[in-house]
């Protein structure tokens, strides 16, 4: 996987800002959204492996 790949569903955050607020979403932000997408799950997987397990749940984004 391309480490600057889309991991957020971009017509879905377009959707849900609109519906909440009315206003529009730049393209920008689904790249901003990718890169605290990708740092919660590097932060998981190190939680994960910390303790010593190979499933990353969700008590391992905190």
């Amino acid at each position: 996987m391309s480490e600057k790949e889309t991991l957020v569903i971009s017509s879905k955050v377009k959707a849900f800002i609109k519906e909440a607020s009315e206003l529009k979403c730049s393209a920008a932000v689904i790249d901003v959204l990718s890169d605290k997408v990708r740092a919660l799950c590097e932060a998981a997987i190190q939680s994960a492996k910390a303790d010593g397990r190979k499933t990353v749940q969700e008590k391992d984004f905190k």
